[in-house]
């Protein structure tokens, strides 16, 4: 007979957790953890779960405890190295990309979120969803089965009429609906990415597309993302040196740059992917912070050598799971087919609801107000670093994020650790790249809470502590 799987104690999945951060290097040797009674509170668990789980790690002999100091991240002895092509596929490659998604679930009063991928939610509470939750369960008829896997009919022909404002050209078998950006971002890779496959990506970029690739077995190569746009010299050249056939790019509003391509650097790109058959995979979840008329890729293209990945998880709710993948029809079918197969299909009552925004009229002003807050909080946040002396890789007039480094600040990492004691959340650069284990002096930041007077607070005394350092 087969035995029971061994039950884990919530201490001892304190600890796991812990002891991954450590041995992943974002937790080094001599960082103090927080006290107790710090831990306790940040993460909802009780003092006693905390103290079981630190004994654990000091049995491990990864922390130690320093009488009247608290406990300290003990020195690591490193594993030997594998052959490349022993190379672990799994969790513990995507370490680091899970630890900052899962700061992004946590709420707590005092604690100031510069980490958050998304608009407050006093940005989004105008659209009133109850109301159309109301519209959408006195049509009763289609929530009992199954929809169509290309996703609800009416829903796609607004995002048709939707695509079109921004210049695309397309019907309603050229979309499928997914649960929003990265489950479309799922599907592609799973269709159009085999293990072992070459594929080229922005650094700094999209972090959970790098912990998606390297779990799927992919081998990503990383082409730099300027203020205008990736590295073009580096695309050609790994264009010619590797096999790759997908290339995945923000055009727009870019992750965690606040980038736009500019027009000469989407011309060049296009050529290329036609030189060179490949796919770009071109996302754009930030659509709605930026006008109808900034630049997309598959606009240009027309969805030749193109799919457009779009999604309203940070411009409506995250709550709606509702995103989409649009390209050549032959590709959409595929992916259909995928999505069929995976999940016989998308949620039809999250999708009727967006059918219900996106039919009124009401959306649009919504769309208009939440670009109005984006600029004004963008020129404020860059007063704001100004200030602080910070340096910002770009200005942009309208962007939910900022990337920006302080003076004296070499690691970005080291310093999250140390603002965590004080209940502050920031997102290090070092995330945002292939290999994380590299030092970063940069942040991504939002522009929401960047004025925010704990991070204010916060960041003056680092910075007082790096100019007394020097």
């Amino acid at each position: 007979m087969l035995s029971e799987p061994r039950k884990i104690s919530l201490a001892e999945k304190v600890a796991m957790d812990i002891g991954r951060q450590i041995l992943a290097g974002i937790l080094k040797p001599g960082d103090k953890l927080p006290s107790l009674r710090e831990y306790a509170r940040l993460n909802g668990y009780s003092k006693n779960t905390v103290i079981s789980a630190f004994d654990l790690l000091g049995e491990r002999a990864l922390v130690e405890p320093r009488h009247g100091k608290g406990f300290f991240v003990r020195g690591v002895e490193a594993p030997a190295e594998r052959e490349e092509d022993e190379e672990p596929v799994g969790y513990s490659r995507v370490i680091d990309t899970l630890w900052l998604m899962r700061q992004q679930a946590i709420r707590e009063p005092g604690r100031s979120h510069l980490a958050e991928g998304f608009p407050p939610v006093d940005w989004l509470t105008y659209m009133r969803l109850d109301r159309f939750h109301r519209q959408v369960v006195r049509s009763v008829g289609g929530l009992f089965r199954y929809g169509n896997r290309y996703g609800y009919q009416p829903l796609r022909q607004q995002l048709v009429r939707r695509l079109a404002a921004h210049g695309m050209e397309l019907g309603i078998r050229q979309l499928v609906t997914t649960f929003g950006a990265n489950h479309a971002l799922d599907l592609i890779i799973r269709r159009y990415v085999a293990p072992g496959d070459t594929v080229l990506v922005e650094q700094p970029g999209y972090y959970p597309l790098y912990g998606k690739l390297q779990l799927h077995g992919a081998k990503p190569v990383a082409i730099n993302r300027r203020a205008d746009g990736p590295d073009l010299v580096e695309l050609e050249l790994a264009l010619q040196q590797t096999k790759a056939r997908v290339f995945f790019i923000q055009t727009t509003a870019h992750n965690p740059t606040g980038t736009d391509v500019a027009p000469v650097v989407a011309k060049r790109v296009l050529e290329l992917a036609a030189a060179y058959d490949v796919l770009i995979v071109e996302n754009d979840a930030m659509a709605d912070f930026k006008p109808n008329s900034a630049l997309r890729l598959s606009s240009l293209a027309q969805f030749r050598n193109t799919l457009y990945v779009g999604s309203f998880s940070k411009s409506l709710s995250a709550s709606l799971r509702s995103g989409f993948i649009a390209g050549e029809s032959a590709r959409i079918e595929e992916l259909a087919d995928l999505k069929m197969l995976l999940h016989i299909g998308s949620s039809e009552y999250g999708e009727r609801v967006l059918e219900a925004i996106l039919r009124e009229g009401n959306f649009l002003r919504h769309v208009s107000r939440l670009q109005d807050r984006t600029r004004a909080a963008t020129a404020e946040g860059l007063e704001v670093l100004q200030r602080l002396g910070a340096t910002v890789f770009n200005a942009p007039e309208q962007s939910l994020y900022l990337w920006a480094r302080f003076g004296g600040i070499d690691d970005t990492r080291a310093l999250t650790t140390r603002l965590l004691e004080r209940g502050v959340v920031l997102a290090p650069g070092a995330f945002f790249n292939l290999d994380a284990d590299q030092v970063s002096p940069w942040t991504r930041l939002n522009v929401a809470y960047l004025s925010d007077p704990l991070f204010l607070r916060s960041m003056r005394e680092e910075l007082d502590r790096a100019t007394g350092l020097g």
